[in-house]
Parts: C-alpha cells; sequence; structure tokens
C-alpha cells in the first residue's frame, strides 16, 4: 500500500496530465479531419477539447507547485544564507495557500450553483458540474502540494539541509 501512495504522490499528475493531453490531441486531430474531409464539424469536440484544456491547466498548476515550477522572482534568494531562503519560500506557500483556500471556497460555490439549478453542456449536455469541478480540483491539488510543500520545507530548515528549489527554466 505504501508503494502504491508513493507512485500515485509521485505521479498523479503526471498521468492525469497525459491522460487530458491525448484526450485533447485526439479529438482535435478527429474534428480537423472532419472538417476539412467531410466539411462538417461537432460542437461536442470543441467542448471536450476546451474542457481537456481546463482540466490540463488546473492539475498542471498543482504539478508545479509540486515540483517548485511555477513563476516566480528568485534574484532575491541568490543573496541571502539558506535559512532566510527556507523563510521566504515558507513565506510564499503561505501566501499562496492563502489565496488558494479562498480560490477554493469560490469555486466550490460557482459549482453549487450549477448543480443546484441542472445547467447542462450545449453539445454534450451532460451537467456542467463535471466540468466547473475542474476549477476547485485544482485548487483542492494545489493546497495538497503547498501543505506537502511546506512540511519538507519546515523539515528541511529544521534539520539544516538547504530548501528544495525545484528546476530552473533559465541558469
Amino acid at each position: 500500500m505504501q508503494r502504491i501512495l508513493e507512485a500515485l504522490n509521485k505521479n498523479a499528475e503526471r498521468w492525469a496530465l497525459l491522460v487530458f493531453y491525448v484526450m485533447l490531441v485526439v479529438t482535435m486531430f478527429v474534428e480537423v479531419l472532419r472538417r476539412e474531409i467531410m466539411s462538417y464539424s461537432s460542437i461536442w469536440g470543441e467542448e471536450i477539447v476546451r474542457y481537456s484544456f481546463i482540466y490540463l491547466a488546473w492539475i498542471g498548476a498543482a504539478a508545479a507547485v509540486r515540483e517548485r515550477g511555477h513563476i516566480r522572482i528568485d534574484v532575491i534568494l541568490e543573496y541571502v544564507g539558506p535559512r532566510v531562503k527556507a523563510a521566504l519560500y515558507i513565506f510564499g506557500d503561505l501566501v499562496m495557500f492563502g489565496v488558494a483556500l479562498v480560490a477554493l471556497y469560490w469555486s466550490f460555490e460557482t459549482v453549487l450553483v450549477s448543480a443546484k439549478f441542472g445547467s447542462v453542456t450545449h453539445g454534450l449536455r451532460i451537467s456542467q458540474v463535471w466540468f466547473l469541478s475542474a476549477v476547485p480540483i485544482g485548487f483542492a491539488l494545489v493546497i495538497f502540494r503547498l501543505v506537502q510543500s511546506f512540511i519538507r520545507d519546515v523539515n528541511d530548515l529544521r534539520h539544516g539541509r538547504p530548501v528544495f528549489e525545484g528546476d530552473k527554466l533559465f541558469d
């Protein structure tokens, strides 16, 4: 069981991103062929691509938090010691945690309103709750990854290890 949880912790977002990306690309490819060859396209294809992209964005945000791959200005971090650097990362995670909690609350409110009134998508004719849930699911994953990051940073700070900085885009 422990190995399964570790594998999920390491790869859950990657697999979800792969599924939604493949769904997006295959559906878009089929729709382009249908439009060019048969001069016909469907509204459901556009919806699948749109909602797959939305899920990609929110799950990708959680993956970026996990890897510390989100956008940040790290010029200051080059000139401070390891303890100050850890404190700055912890402070940034706490601020992001507060924003994510507020956003989770309000995005969940939107899902509840949609469920209450039974709104459906135009092409697929299924409940819009499934697609509006991408935002609260994404923020819940972000919060989960922020808690993990916070625990990792506090443990690194406590044991005198350098704080996890993630991969840098430009070095």
